[in-house]
C-alpha cells in the first residue's frame, strides 16, 4: 500500500527502495551458501512440482493467517500483543543480517547467532518502544532483505508468479474494496506507533513558509500539521523475494531486471497518483516485475 507525496519525498521513497532491494541480493546471496540462524531451516524438496503443491500453499495459509490475526489485534485493541509481536519479529530480522558479519563460533554459553542478537536489541527498542523514526526507516531497510532470506528458498520461479499474482488481487480487493489496509495502517500509526513500511512525515510549501515566519517562542506553542509517505513492507518485501529467487535460479542480471521493473511500476503509481490518497501498489510493481521476467526471457536468460 503507497500514499502519494510530493516529488522530493516521492525520491526519498524511491532511494529507499532501491536500496532495500540491493541489500536484499546481498543477503540473500549470503545465505544461499550459508544456514539460516535461530533454527529456520529450510524444507528439502523432492521435485520442482513440491513448490506448488505443498509449499506454496503453506505460505499462502501463513500470510492469512497473519492477515487474520492483525485483523483481530486491530479490531479488538489488542495493542501490546502487536507490539510485542512486531519486537520479536524486528530483533530476528536485524540478527540475522547482522549474523552476516560475525565470524561463527560457539562456546556453549553464546553463539555468534545469539550475539547478532544482543547488537540487534538496542535497534529493537529503539524502533518499537522508542519510536525513533530514523532508526525506524534505517531498521527497514534490513528487515525486508531478511525476511526474504527466509522465504526465498522455499519458492521457485512459478510458484512465485502464482504468489504475486493472489497478493495482488489481495493489495486491490484490500485497499479499494474493503479499505482493510487503511484502517490497519491508520490503527498502527495512530494507536500503537508503529508501521511495517517505510514512513516519512512532511509539510506541504505552504506550512513550510508559515514555519518561517514564527519565532522560536510561536514554534514551541504552535500545533503543526503533517503529512505521511508511506509505503507498505509488504510492497518492499516482495521484490526482494522475487528478485532473490531469480538470482538463485538464474543469476545477477534477471534479478536486476526484477528490481528494475518493480522500481518502474513503483514510480509509475507514486509520480501519477492522486494526492492524499491509497492505492494498491502490488499490483504496479508486479506488473513491473513481470515485465522485467519477459524481458529476461526473450534475451533467454531463463533458462
Amino acid at each position: 500500500m503507497t500514499k502519494h507525496q510530493n516529488a522530493k519525498i516521492t525520491a526519498i521513497i524511491l532511494g529507499m527502495f532501491f536500496i532495500a532491494q540491493f541489500i536484499g541480493l546481498f543477503v540473500i546471496n549470503h545465505y544461499s551458501t550459508s544456514e539460516l540462524p535461530y533454527g529456520m531451516q529450510n524444507p528439502e524438496v523432492q521435485d520442482n512440482s513440491d513448490y506448488v503443491n505443498s509449499i506454496l500453499p503453506s505460505i499462502i495459509f501463513a500470510f492469512v493467517l497473519a492477515i487474520v490475526l492483525v485483523f483481530l489485534l486491530t479490531k479488538y485493541n489488542i495493542a501490546f500483543v502487536m507490539k510485542l509481536w512486531f519486537f520479536v519479529v524486528v530483533t530476528l530480522a536485524i540478527g540475522i543480517f547482522i549474523n552476516i558479519f560475525i565470524p561463527t563460533f560457539n562456546l556453549g554459553f553464546i553463539s555468534s547467532s545469539t550475539l547478532a542478537l544482543v547488537f540487534a536489541l538496542p535497534f529493537a527498542l529503539e524502533k518499537v518502544v522508542k519510536r525513533n523514526l530514523i532508526i525506524h526507516n534505517l531498521t527497514e531497510l534490513i528487515i525486508y532483505p531478511s525476511i526474504a532470506a527466509v522465504f526465498v528458498p522455499l519458492l521457485n520461479l512459478w510458484s512465485m508468479i502464482i504468489l504475486l499474482i493472489i497478493i495482488s488481487i489481495y493489495d486491490m480487493w484490500a485497499v479499494w474494496h474493503s479499505g482493510i489496509m487503511q484502517k490497519m495502517a491508520k490503527y498502527q500509526v495512530n494507536t500503537i506507533g508503529i508501521m511495517a513500511g517505510f514512513f516519512i512525515p512532511y509539510v506541504s510549501a505552504k506550512v513550510r513558509a508559515q514555519i518561517r515566519k514564527l519565532s522560536p517562542e510561536q514554534l514551541k506553542k504552535k500545533k503543526i500539521k503533517a503529512q505521511v509517505a508511506i509505503l507498505g513492507g509488504g510492497d518492499v518485501v516482495f521484490p526482494i523475494i522475487t528478485s532473490g529467487v531469480l538470482l538463485r535460479a538464474f543469476g545477477i542480471v534477471p534479478a536486476l531486471f526484477v528490481i528494475l521493473g518493480a522500481a518502474i511500476g513503483l514510480s509509475y503509481l507514486l509520480f501519477f497518483a492522486e494526492k492524499k490518497k491509497f492505492y494498491p501498489a502490488m499490483p504496479f510493481i508486479t506488473a513491473g516485475m513481470f515485465a522485467g521476467m519477459l524481458i529476461s526471457w526473450l534475451l533467454g536468460l531463463l533458462v
